[in-house]
């Protein structure tokens, strides 16, 4: 196993691969700030005077760090960066599960789905799963060897 994590292979496997979501992710989000802010807002974590701020920041933050990723430019530096975000993303779903406020993440899109309450809370717990695996492979890059 040790083997297989430190591969040159894998490491550039698991570069692109979240390298790409990364980039995939920041599109919407950077088309669209009014509709991330308001993404933003309904966690009810930042005060309102920085969700303009992270609203425009946080998506060219995760688009300069997935195309560091995927070119092998900064390697660690996007690494640790990804896996910040990504403990930060974690942290916003996780509190909102345990305050019972249903969010829906707007990891990929801001348009807001109709969704119930029940749904965005099965959709938070596969949020946290999906961003569970994508730490774990931001580790990977961060600390691999090749």
């Amino acid at each position: 196993m040790n083997r297989l994590l430190h591969s040159r292979w894998f490491s550039i496997c698991t570069r692109i691969l979240l390298g790409s979501v990364f980039v995939y992710s920041s599109w919407s989000k950077i088309a669209d700030p009014p509709g991330f802010a308001r993404v933003i807002w309904n966690y009810r974590i930042l005060p309102a005077v920085l969700i303009g701020p992270a609203a425009i920041v946080l998506p060219w933050l995760e688009l300069l760090a997935g195309l560091a990723l995927l070119l092998g430019f900064l390697r660690r530096g996007a690494a640790l960066l990804i896996s910040s975000m990504l403990l930060l993303f974690i942290a916003a779903l996780t509190i909102d599960l345990a305050r019972g406020i249903p969010v829906d993440c707007g990891c990929f899109s801001v348009a807001a789905a109709a969704k119930t309450p029940a749904e965005l809370f099965s959709s938070m717990k596969l949020d946290l799963l999906r961003d569970s695996g994508l730490l774990l492979l931001s580790l990977q890059s961060l600390f691999s060897r090749a």
